[in-house]
C-alpha cells in the first residue's frame, strides 16, 4: 500500500504545492521563501521520516500570515490525503523533545477531529524574519486539515528558538509514532466505530 499524496493550493494570497510519502526517509525539499519556517519544516521532515517537499510562493510583501498559514493547511491535507482509511495505523503518540534548557511534549491523536490545544509562551516577538504568533497559527491550520487531535505543550526553557524548534520535532516523532503501521491490525481500523 502506497501511502504518498500530492496537494496543491492556490489561492489569491498564495500557491502551494506539497508532496508527502509517509513511508519515507526523512528526505526534504522546502522552499517557502520564509527561513526560519524552512528550518522548521526540515525538522519535521526529518524527525517524522516523511519525505516532505513544499513549495509555496506567497504575498510575503504584505506579511508572512498567509504563506505560513497555508503551508500548515496544505501538509496536513496531503497527510490526511496519504494515511486514507487509516488502515493498521497506531493512531495514538504522544513525544517528550529535550533541547538543551527546553522540555516541550506533542501528543497527537489521528481521529479526524481536529482540535489543537496550545500551551507555549513566547517572550520575543520574532524568530528570524517571523511573528512568534505565527506559529500557533501554522499548527492550527495543520491539525484542522489533518484532521487530528494536537496538544503542544513547552513544560519548560528559555530560548524561544528551542521551544518552537522542540514541537515541530515533537509533532514529527508523534507522526512517525502514530502513522505506523502495527502489522497486528493492519486491516482494521482503530476505533471502536469502525471508521475514522
Amino acid at each position: 500500500m502506497s501511502r504518498k499524496a500530492k496537494i496543491t493550493r492556490k489561492t489569491k494570497e498564495t500557491s502551494i504545492s506539497v508532496a508527502v510519502n509517509l513511508d519515507g526517509k526523512g528526505k526534504y525539499k522546502i522552499k517557502t521563501g520564509i527561513g526560519f519556517l524552512d528550518h522548521m519544516l526540515e525538522q519535521l521532515s526529518k524527525h517524522s521520516l516523511i519525505d516532505l517537499e513544499v513549495k509555496a510562493k506567497g504575498d510575503t510583501h504584505i506579511d508572512l500570515h498567509h504563506t505560513t498559514e497555508d503551508t500548515g493547511i496544505a501538509i496536513g491535507e496531503a497527510i490526511k490525503k496519504a494515511a486514507g482509511n487509516r488502515k493498521g495505523i497506531t493512531r495514538y503518540a504522544s513525544t517528550m523533545i529535550p533541547m538543551d534548557e527546553t522540555l516541550s511534549r506533542v501528543s497527537i491523536d489521528v481521529s479526524n477531529r481536529p482540535y489543537l490545544i496550545w500551551k507555549v509562551n513566547l517572550p520575543v516577538e520574532k524568530l528570524g524574519e517571523m511573528d512568534t504568533e505565527l506559529f500557533k497559527e501554522w499548527f492550527q491550520a495543520f491539525s484542522q486539515s489533518a484532521g487530528v487531535t494536537l496538544h503542544i505543550e513547552n513544560i519548560y526553557g528559555e530560548n524561544s528558538h528551542h521551544k518552537i524548534e522542540s514541537c515541530y520535532k515533537g509533532l514529527a516523532r508523534s507522526l512517525k509514532d502514530a502513522l505506523a503501521i502495527d502489522k497486528r491490525i493492519k486491516n482494521s481500523i482503530p476505533s471502536t466505530k469502525g471508521s475514522i
